[in-house]
Order: structure tokens, then sequence, then C-alpha cells
């Protein structure tokens, strides 16, 4: 690679992109992000396609309503409340084949899902898919994370967001178009989704054991279980996200849907705009975070978040409507970026996969109870209500934010673990100097 760059400046040529890849992947931590780049691309791109569609299939082939996009979200969230335990029962698996199951699981749900016809007949294919898809959600970024130093884990997970988004685009762009002309119909389309899931575990199943972005001497050992008092702040971020997270979810799309009846074109345009942004918005999202900071970075998403999210409630126009909405998903990464990125600096190595599994936990603790109270709220009053309550959570969370401090929070265990990478770096460095008195 660095041959490469030199080529490029003396020559002024460019490498090809085929050069490029065949540079990453000569070396493990290339090879690594390469596998992980086509695995989220792929993810995104099944995610996407079934996102997509989803909440107008509900609406126009199952007939659902209102308070139960609020029950099937409840369903759907259960895998992830239970992923700590899922996670410690397949502790003896690696997190690459944990993952590439994971992908299995979520193409499975997704190729069975178009076989529904009512509430109860889809809810089994929502509970697998989810079991994937929560999976993925927590071991993605530690992979991504061992690609690259602690310094640069914002950077590296922007980087994968964007990949994501990209694949994500795509997906929406042919959906607008097959939906524009008639080409197919929501059955097919999830099929398609389930072949791209499959995809992306096939393209993660070899991933490189690496850590700080060097080949590990021995495969990092997760933990079946951890939770940790120092890692309260990352417990606190997890479960008031997940709160206000799932109202958004349950109720963001369906909003626009039913009160202002945009057709499955219309959401595939929006999204497109969506993605489209957040491709390019990603990769400086984490740019930002390791520049300036979990808690700074953190504590002005969650303000925005209450403008959007106001925004979405108090003023009933389907413009402002539709520019909430973008707004608050342009910066959503930025709080799961954020709080993987904390973690890291605070725990040791070991148990950062199990963590973030503990914090997918946590998350929907309030992911359970949130959709279906506000769904059964729905029944009562107008959508604007469940918005304010996702408001009070982003409210909560700023000031939890504000008790950040990674340098000073770490674990005993993590100190530990500094001290003693520290005298191996001193140890290193002192043996040429011992070598040469000799």
């Amino acid at each position: 690679m660095r041959a490469e760059r030199l080529n490029e400046h003396t020559t002024g040529t460019a490498p090809s992109l085929t050069g490029r890849l065949a540079g990453m992947w000569a070396t493990p931590a290339g090879r690594g992000f390469v596998m992980l780049a086509i695995m989220s691309a792929c993810f995104g791109l099944a995610m996407s396609a079934q996102e997509n569609t989803v909440t107008n299939y509900f609406e126009d082939v199952l007939g659902l309503e209102g308070p139960q996009f609020g029950y099937i979200t409840a369903i759907r969230e259960v895998p992830g409340f239970l992923m700590i335990f899922m996670t410690a029962l397949l502790f003896r698996l690696s997190i690459q084949k944990l993952t590439a199951l994971a992908l299995l699981l979520l193409g499975v749900g997704y190729i069975f899902f178009g076989l529904s016809d009512s509430f109860w007949s889809v809810a089994p294919w929502v509970v697998i898919s989810s079991m994937g898809y929560h999976t993925v959600l927590q071991t993605q970024y530690a992979l991504a994370m061992s690609l690259t130093s602690e310094a640069k884990s914002g950077a590296i997970l922007g980087r994968v967001n964007a990949i994501a988004n990209g694949g994500s685009l795509a997906a929406m762009i042919g959906v607008l178009i097959v939906f524009h002309f008639d080409l197919i119909s929501f059955r097919p389309t999830f099929v398609i989704a389930g072949v791209f899931a499959f995809i992306a575990a096939i393209a993660i199943f070899r991933f490189p054991h690496v850590r700080d972005g060097q080949v590990a001497e021995q495969v990092v050992r997760r933990d079946r279980i951890v939770v940790r008092r120092p890692y309260r702040f990352y417990y606190y971020l997890s479960l008031l996200d997940g709160g206000r997270q799932q109202i958004f979810f349950s109720f963001g799309l369906w909003v626009l849907v039913h009160e202002y009846s945009l057709s499955v074109p219309e959401i595939s345009a929006l999204l497109i705009a969506v993605r489209g942004g957040a491709m390019f918005l990603s990769p400086w999202i984490g740019r930002m975070v390791d520049k300036h900071g979990e808690r700074r970075m953190l504590s002005l998403v969650n303000i925005a978040y209450v403008l959007a999210l106001g925004g979405y409630a108090l003023i009933d126009n389907v413009y402002v409507a539709s520019l909430s909405y973008i707004a608050y998903t342009f910066i959503m990464p930025l709080s799961s970026i954020g709080a993987a990125t904390y973690l890291r600096k605070v725990a040791v190595t070991e148990e950062i996969a199990p963590s973030l599994a503990m914090g997918v936990t946590l998350q929907h603790m309030a992911a359970i109870v949130v959709p279906v109270t506000t769904g059964f709220i729905l029944n009562y009053v107008g959508y604007q209500i469940p918005f304010l309550i996702a408001c009070s959570f982003a409210i909560l969370t700023y000031f939890v934010t504000l008790r950040l401090d990674p340098i000073t929070q770490k674990s005993p265990a993590r100190i530990a673990e500094d001290e003693a990478r520290m005298r191996r770096d001193d140890a290193a460095e002192a043996q040429p100097v011992i070598a040469a008195a000799r």
C-alpha cells in the first residue's frame, strides 16, 4: 500500500481500483476490511429492500392498523432483548462465524416473510429475521473496531456505515423503479433481500482474526455475559436510545404512509434522500467523534433529536414531517458510533463484543415496553404524543452524555491492560539499546 502511494506521488498516476484492492488484500486488516465492506453493503441492501416495502406491505396487504404496528415492533424486538443470552449460549463461536450464522437467519426470515397473510402468520418470520438483524448489529461494530487502533475507531465505524448506506441506497433505487413500473410485487422483493443476506454471510465467514489491525496470536476469548459497573454510562445510553429509537422506528414511516398517504415510490424517494446523504455523512460523523470526543458530539446530537422529533409531532405538514424524518435519520448513526467508541475506550478487548450485546439487550428492554405502550396510547390520542415521549428520552440522554469522560471512567481491568501494554512497549524499545551497549 505504501509503495502504491509512493508511486502515485512520483508518477502522478493514481493506482487503479484493482490495484488498491490487491494492496488491501495483501494485509490481514485490509483483507478484513474488504470482507466487511462486502458484508455491510449486502446487509444494508437486504435490510433496506425489506424496510422500504414492509410498512406498505403491513398496511396494504396484511391490513394492520396503527396499534398493531407497535405490537409487531415489540415482537420484533424480543430477540434484541434476549441478545445477551443468545450471545452467551453461542460464546464458543468466533464473532466471524456468529455473524455469518446471524445473516443466514436474516435471509431465511426475509425469504419466508412473503408467505404471511395476517398479523400472526408474519410474526414467526419477524422473530427469525430479527434474531439475525440484532446479532449483526453488535458483531459488525466489534469486527470493524478490531481492524484499527482505538484512536481511529470512529473513522472505521463511519466508513462501515457509509458502505452499508451505499447498499441501502442501491436497494431503494431498485425498489423505487420496480414498484413505480409494477415490475414485481412485495413477496419477490423479500426473496431478493434474503438472497443478499446469504451473500453477506458468505463474505464474512473467513474474516481474519485481528486486534488493533494486527494478526491476533490467538482468537479473542468472549465472555458469556458481561455486566460491569464501570460500563454503566454505556448501559444508560443504550437503554435511553432504545426507548427513543423504537418510537421512531414503529411510527415514523407509518405516520407518513397513514396520515399523509405516501406511496411505496414516494417512501422510496424519501429513503433514497436519507441513505444518499448518510452515505456521505457517515465517514465525517465518525471522524468528528474521534476528533471532538463522545461527550460533545452525543450532547449535540440529542439536542438535534429533540428538534427533529418535536417538528414531527407539533407541525402538521407533510413537508415538515418528511424533513424531520430525513434529519433524524441523518444523525442517528452518531449515537451508535459514539456509544461504541466510548465503550472501547473504557473496556478491555475481550469484553467489547459481549458488552455490545448487553447494550443491544438494554436497548430492547425499552423497545419491548415502549412500542406496546405507545401503540396502546394511539387508541386514544393522536400520533403526536408518542413523538413527544421520544423527545423526553432524548432530553434525558443529553444529561447522561454530559457526564461521559472515558479517560477517568476506564475499568480497573482496562487500566491494568493499558499498563501491561506500556510495559511491553517500553521493553521492546529498550531491546535495541541493550543490544547496542553489548
